[in-house]
């Protein structure tokens, strides 16, 4: 039971570290360096790239690492309530906990895609 645990652990632990490593990818873009006098001046193409390819990683490496942690998880929880049929809530927490690393995916690509256009 602990490394199966221990193996969703990590799995939220990746997901979150890639969801931070793509938006730091955005932030050390050239549009930083570019946006620094007006935010009426266009970003270059190179910097729309980066952004684009920043908020394509969040949202798509937080639903694979929700979609791995939502199976271990969710295949665990129908095992326990199996056995014991008053786990239901605990289990719905727990699959909602897993579910969760999709939606900071998709509010951290939505901050880029907001920055950018």
């Amino acid at each position: 039971m602990t490394v199966r645990i221990r193996g969703i652990a990590v799995w939220f632990a990746a997901a979150s570290i890639l969801s931070v490593a793509a938006t730091i990818l955005f932030w050390w873009s050239p549009a930083t360096a570019a946006e620094a006098s007006a935010s009426a001046v266009p970003l270059p193409p190179a910097a729309l790239n980066w952004g684009f390819v920043a908020a394509a990683l969040a949202t798509g490496l937080s639903s694979l690492g929700a979609g791995i942690a939502v199976a271990a998880v969710g295949s665990a929880a129908i095992g326990a309530l199996a056995e014991k049929p008053e786990l239901l809530g605990r289990a719905l927490i727990m699959v909602g906990l897993a579910e969760g690393i999709a939606i900071y995916g998709l509010i951290i690509s939505i901050l880029i895609l907001n920055r950018i256009m």
